[in-house]
Parts: structure tokens; C-alpha cells; sequence
């Protein structure tokens, strides 16, 4: 998440004026932390969260807030797209973290809210005043837990939410709900509003789960197993939020490693874009070919000799090469470089088009 000189400086100063008063009141960890609940649709997340939110204000007495993007992110999201190049649902999570970092700001300094800042605003606001984080109080006398209720499959997704612990420097945690894809299904078909087998299955393919060892940024993680459920008392979870509390995130200082974390993020993005984009021109152009009644030898020849190009063009992304093209995004010029690749070859075994 880029920010603005301007508002990097704001964010660092309300960082260093939380940790002051932490320190000046004997508390010693941060006063708001954020915990994600990750996992497959109807791994268990929703419950765990709603047991986590009954339980923690008694035991041991911290306030919590369960924020579930299903109810924030409205259905049609996933129907339509304010532009070609980016999905309905993307621009929603966008929205939300935007909301979500407004309504940070006002309960860190007992600031008012800040006007309508997205189309989604509203229907978060009553998600909050629902969970009684509104009014925003003006000095917490407890710490806050913020559960976030989401699938999280992609690294990036949850990697993002680090980024707003650490620029207000909050408490960082990540519980993930491992269930046999199996377990979710039959569970899903169960549901008032099941979520499509298709989805799931695919989301089992794609999702990724946290890994410590390689990102620095996950150590607060918790990989539990939900197929039997999940006690809300269980210690490994209150041990963990409580680290998390205690350790808030460092906004000022320089993370070589998480530096190689986003840039390996940002990476795996592009390729994957480049990927889809790439397997889209090789299918239209096989239609084209069988539109012209190419040999099904040929096609094969065809086939084959555009996923070897593609191949070669994305491990060259992969490997950070750069190519000569008007584009300055990676993914932009490794598409546009395979586009005029194929062409070339295409005219060669046939005639065929991209």
C-alpha cells in the first residue's frame, strides 16, 4: 500500500505517540491488534470468530469486534466490474481496507470519523456500531481485538492487512482454519446460502498457507486443524493474540526480509497474471486455427510450440529480466512480447491469428 510522504509521516507520528502512552501507562504492547481468520469456505472460520468474540471480553477481558467480509463486501461485487481491467471484488477489498484503516485512525486518537471515504462505507459503519466499536471511544481502557473473517487464500491478501498493522503499529496475528476440502463441502451443502462446489474445490488448488519460516511478517501464525472444530478456549490461540498484543508491529524500521517478501509478492502476481493473460491468446488462437480447418497434427505442433513460448517468456519474468517494449509494467510487456512472438509463429505454421 503506497503512501503519500505526508501521510507516512502522520501515520509514523501517531505510531511513536501510541507506543509513548503504552509505555507511560506501564502496558507495554500495542492497544488495538488485528487477527485474521483464514481458511476454505465452511472451514470453521465464522464460528471460531463468533465463540472468539463472546469469549475473549470475559477471558481474559480483552474487547472484540468480529468484522466478516462476506456480510461487508455485497454479493454483486462478484457480478459486476466498475472497469475491464479490474474485478468487481478487488475494488471491493480495496474499499474496505480503506474503510478500515478510517475507522483505525479514529479509535487510535478518539478522532471523529472520517466522512463517506467508499461506496461501501455505510454498510461498514453498521457493521460497527453492531459490534460496538461505535462511537469510537476516545482512550480504550482494554485492549481491542480485531477479528477479520475472510478467506485470505492468497498471500497477498493478508499481506496487505500487515502492511496497515505495521503503519499504525498494531498487534499482527494470523489464525488459519485447515480443513480437508471433503470436510468444507459437506458442510457448504448445509448452508442457507452455500457457496458453489466449484469455488471451493478451486480455492483448495490456489490457497496458501502462512509460512513463517519464509516471511518474517507471518511469525505471529497459528495453523490449527478445524475438521473436529475448535474450542474458543483453546491456550495456543490466547497465547498467540496475546504475543500479538504485546508485540505490536514497527512501522519505522527497515525489514530487509519483509522488503524481499513484497517484492517476491509483487512477483508472484505478475507472473500469474502474465500466465492467465498468456493461456487466453493461446486458447483464442486454437479456435482460430480449428476455425480454419488446420490438421489436428498441426494443432498439436501448434499447441505445443505456444506453451513452450509461453513458458520461456514467464520464467523470464520470473527471473526479473527485462524486456524491450513501451510497457513499464513486467506483466504489460511480457504479454504484449508473447502477443508479437505468437504472431510471428503462427504466420509460419499456418496463417492463424492472436
Amino acid at each position: 500500500m503506497r503512501t503519500a510522504p505526508a501521510e507516512a509521516a502522520g501515520a509514523a507520528a501517531l505510531a511513536a505517540e501510541q507506543q509513548q502512552q503504552h509505555r507511560g501507562s506501564g502496558g507495554g504492547g500495542a492497544r488495538v491488534g488485528l487477527c485474521l481468520l483464514c481458511g476454505l469456505p465452511a472451514a470453521g472460520k465464522s464460528t471460531l470468530g463468533r465463540a472468539l468474540s463472546r469469549r475473549l471480553p470475559q477471558r481474559p477481558g480483552w474487547a472484540c469486534a468480529l468484522l466478516a467480509y462476506d456480510e461487508l463486501i455485497p454479493p454483486e461485487a462478484f457480478r459486476t466490474s466498475p472497469s475491464p481491467s479490474l474485478p468487481g471484488w478487488k475494488q471491493s477489498r480495496r474499499d474496505l481496507l480503506q474503510c478500515l484503516e478510517g475507522l483505525l485512525r479514529a479509535l487510535l486518537t478518539g478522532a471523529p470519523l472520517p466522512g463517506p471515504v467508499q461506496p461501501g462505507w455505510p454498510r461498514f459503519l453498521r457493521c460497527c456500531r453492531r459490534e460496538g466499536l461505535l462511537p469510537a471511544p476516545r482512550a480504550a481502557s482494554r485492549p481491542l481485538v480485531l477479528l477479520l473473517d475472510d478467506n485470505f487464500y492468497y498471500q497477498s491478501m493478508r499481506y496487505e492487512v500487515y502492511q496497515l498493522a505495521r503503519k499504525y503499529s498494531l498487534g499482527f496475528c494470523q489464525l488459519f482454519l485447515e480443513c480437508p476440502v471433503e470436510c468444507c463441502l459437506q458442510r457448504n451443502r448445509h448452508r442457507s446460502d452455500p457457496v458453489s462446489e466449484q469455488t471451493i474445490q478451486l480455492m483448495a488448488r490456489k490457497i496458501e498457507v502462512p509460512d513463517p519460516r519464509k516471511n518474517t511478517w507471518e511469525q505471529h501464525s497459528l495453523i490449527l486443524s478445524s475438521s473436529d472444530g475448535i474450542s474458543e478456549d483453546d491456550e495456543q490461540i490466547m497465547n498467540l493474540l496475546a504475543t500479538a498484543l504485546e508485540n505490536p508491529e514497527r512501522p519505522n524500521e527497515e525489514d530487509t526480509e519483509q522488503k524481499e517478501a513484497a517484492r517476491a509478492i509483487c512477483a508472484a502476481s505478475a507472473v500469474h497474471q502474465a500466465d492467465q493473460a498468456c493461456r487466453r491468446a493461446i486458447s483464442e488462437a486454437m479456435q482460430d486455427a480449428k476455425g480454419k480447418n488446420v490438421l489436428p497434427s498441426e494443432m498439436k505442433r501448434l499447441a505445443e510450440e505456444l506453451n513452450k513460448l509461453k513458458a520461456e517468456f514467464l520464467e523470464d519474468l520470473r527471473q526479473g529480466k527485462t524486456l524491450k517494449t513501451q510497457y513499464s509494467d513486467p506483466a504489460t510487456s511480457v504479454i504484449s512480447s508473447f502477443q508479437q512472438e505468437a504472431t510471428k509463429l503462427m504466420k509460419c505454421m499456418g496463417g492463424c491469428t492472436l
